[in-house]
């Protein structure tokens, strides 16, 4: 056996290991959570993004709320920002109260809507558009880019802009005070895979977290609880990054929350848009 044939058997044995099933992936090889991981979406991968039907499109919160936007500015040619870059306080009210999507703190009457860095929702619509290319800015104005004129009429690719913006370039960690990883966003598919196989049925928010960190339990490690213990605390971050602030916005599940003193508990259920839009094949098979 020369140096050539003991090469390809190592080949061969290293192929074979990363086809293996894993349990902690739901079944899926390595090679598979690789592609689920860096490549969500592509050919080879086990999750498609579908077309959905018209009145679909309308039930998808942010992609609502960043169509009115964007339609503002085009009505209005540029809109000019403030000093700081922000969009004016009589867009952002006129955008917040078509309720496409709300912040519980301004509902609940903690805090008051006046700049657009009142509201979550908002600063992140503007941030989205910013990101996925339909919006430019120049001389302290906001208009709309050549290339989003064609896209902005397209509900499918639309979409996909936007969740692919969402998930791959806008940083979850923004918006909470859980530091810097990549909870929740990385891996974002396998929670995906996830809802599909188990969401059906109402379930509890730490269910999915505990698969989850059992996928990915490195990710443990960067995290510094300030409160409670780092699988609760963990599985807190998780929740908010997941489901209030990703596959609500998208109208992908419903929350059901009861709140227990200080605390609460949250109950996950998909909606029936989760299927139409997210396909997802077993594992070790391919799409045809």
């Amino acid at each position: 056996m020369d140096l050539k044939d003991i090469q390809r058997q190592i080949n061969q044995a290293m192929n074979e290991q990363n086809k293996r099933p894993i349990p902690e992936f739901e079944g899926y090889s390595p090679f598979e959570m690789h592609k689920i991981l860096h490549f969500t979406f592509a050919i080879d991968s086990p999750l498609k993004l579908q077309k959905l039907s018209n009145t679909d499109y309308y039930k998808i919160p942010i992609l609502n709320q960043i169509k009115y936007l964007t339609d503002l500015i085009n009505k209005n040619g540029e809109i000019k920002l403030t000093n700081k870059g922000f969009l004016p306080t009589k867009i952002v009210s006129d955008l917040y109260s078509q309720g496409f999507l709300k912040d519980e703190h301004i509902e609940n009457g903690i805090s008051k809507l006046y700049k657009e860095t009142d509201s979550m929702t908002v600063n992140l619509t503007r941030i989205l558009i910013e990101l996925a290319g339909l919006t430019k800015k120049r001389n302290g104005k906001i208009s709309l880019t050549k290339s989003s004129q064609k896209i902005l009429g397209d509900n499918e690719a639309l979409l996909r802009q936007i969740f692919l913006t969402f998930t791959n370039k806008f940083n979850w960690a923004y918006y909470d005070g859980y530091g810097e990883n990549q909870i929740g966003q990385l891996g974002y598919g396998f929670s995906l895979i996830l809802l599909s196989k188990y969401g059906q049925t109402k379930r509890l928010d730490s269910y999915y977290a505990e698969k989850y960190f059992r996928a990915y339990p490195k990710l443990l490690d960067s995290l510094e609880p300030t409160y409670g213990t780092l699988e609760k605390y963990a599985s807190r971050c998780y929740s908010i990054r997941i489901f209030d602030r990703f596959l609500d916005y998208f109208g992908l599940i419903r929350i059901e929350e009861e709140k227990k003193g200080l605390d609460s508990i949250k109950h996950i259920i998909k909606t029936d848009i989760f299927d139409r839009l997210i396909n997802v094949r077993p594992p070790n098979t391919q799409y045809t």
